[in-house]
């Protein structure tokens, strides 16, 4: 028997057709699906064809016109092949085999199949096809141009936005922790951390500073002996130094320099100048971004600056132990005050949770995401959203959590009793 060349030939010529629209599916697939970080690092250790996926994936718009392009060509070829195959052999029924026999097979081979590899194997697929798609993309770029100005007009007759990504590099940077985390790629404190950097650049000192009520001052007409004694009972390692009024900070005293100056007295105090050892200090407006702050911090080599608002009027102090915090969590050392701001309580799973407690705190000690826009703690988030005072024992329920007030003194709410419900969890 022999063969029937007038066979073979389309039927060739359809299977490679079909190879091409496969090569086409499948790069579409492993070029969107690969990491353009992990790309710019190939690129850098010099591997080859990665600074062609890096040239590729910086114009999107011209990749993806291309392919589909290329691949709505060779699937119409295909197409148009096998019915005309499919008329010579059949006659009257071959519009209706060609169709069911060409979707099956362009579907399994030249789509579901490729993209499946791809998608296993996203790098690898994609700097094998960089270069060809490459000449693709030069070949078919002047059609691609004519697509886009059809397509561009079209939508800004409908009033759609054609104007690039929606998400920063930072927010984008978010998704890809927040997809890892959920998936267990990344555990919760890398997330934290990681989360923690980026936030920088989104806060202000007022977010993070120790408030004026919180801070520890010392009187400076106080006697020199008295001074040394306070400083040295104290837990931190810089004070503010204040004359007549907490408002007139004169200087910033220095627990080092008075052991020094202490040393050089032979332990008499009394003769210590405290005049001459206290540093001048150094005030920052409420509004300072915290990123810009921690530059200034490297820059002056100094831990320390007081925090004022427009008016001048002294609102708190931040430290370069503040920023790293809002990185890597509390940084205590074996001279600080333990503070049980957040503590489980018995009572359905809940929290007793300090007023002073920051939101930010909060939501990283917990897996919340309580906002912390219009307040910067637990106690300012209540009142905000109460819009008034609680009294002891008021009860809200906001933003999928429960908020008891449990003590408060004056007009400050110091301890609630905050709880979620499983339902109002997901809410958070």
């Amino acid at each position: 028997m022999s063969l029937d060349w007038t066979l073979i030939g389309p039927v060739l010529m359809i299977i490679g057709l079909l190879c091409l629209s496969a090569f086409f599916s499948g790069s579409e697939t492993s070029l969107t699906a690969t990491s353009r970080a992990r790309m710019l690092q190939m690129e850098r250790d010099k591997h080859p064809g990665a600074a062609v996926v890096n040239k590729l994936i910086g114009d999107g718009e011209s990749l993806l016109g291309s392919i589909l392009l290329g691949n709505n060509l060779v699937n119409i070829a295909a197409s148009m092949i096998a019915g005309q195959l499919f008329e010579d052999l059949l006659g009257g029924n071959s519009v209706l085999w060609a169709t069911l026999i060409m979707t099956f097979t362009v579907l399994i081979f030249a789509e579901v199949l490729p993209k499946t590899y791809a998608l296993s194997n996203p790098d690898r697929f994609a700097l094998t096809v960089a270069r060809p798609i490459l000449l693709a993309v030069k070949v078919f770029a002047p059609v691609v141009r004519a697509v886009q100005v059809v397509v561009r007009g079209t939508l800004r007759i409908f009033g759609a936005n054609v104007e690039g990504p929606v998400l920063s590099a930072h927010d984008e940077l978010r998704g890809a922790i927040a997809l890892h985390h959920e998936e267990g790629g990344v555990v919760k404190d890398d997330r934290d951390m990681l989360g923690g950097v980026l936030d920088l650049r989104e806060l202000t000192v007022d977010d993070i500073m120790v408030h004026r009520k919180s801070i520890l001052m010392i009187d400076a007409d106080k006697k020199p002996e008295e001074i040394v004694t306070e400083a040295l009972h104290s837990p931190h390692t810089r004070l503010p130094l204040y004359r007549e009024d907490t408002e007139n900070i004169v200087g910033i005293l220095h627990v080092r320099d008075i052991a020094r100056a202490l040393h050089e007295a032979d332990g008499d105090a009394s003769v210590i100048d405290i005049d001459a050892l206290r540093r001048e200090p150094w005030f920052v407006p409420e509004t300072t971004e915290v990123l810009d702050q921690l530059n200034a911090f490297r820059e002056k080599r100094e831990h320390f600056a007081l925090v004022v608002d427009e008016y001048g009027a002294l609102m708190g102090l931040v430290t370069l132990e503040d920023i790293l915090e809002e990185i890597v969590g509390a940084i205590e050392d074996e001279h600080d005050i333990a503070v049980e701001g957040i503590q489980p309580d018995n009572e359905n799973g809940s929290w007793l949770v300090d007023g002073a407690v920051p939101i930010r705190d909060l939501n990283r000690a917990l897996d919340w995401e309580l906002p912390d826009e219009e307040a910067v703690t637990i106690a300012g988030l209540v009142i905000h959203e109460a819009q008034t005072i609680p009294e002891r024992g008021q009860v809200f329920q906001f933003h999928g959590a429960r908020f008891e007030v449990i003590e408060r003194r004056r007009n400050q709410i110091t301890k609630l009793r905050v709880s979620v419900s499983p339902d109002e969890l997901d809410a958070l």
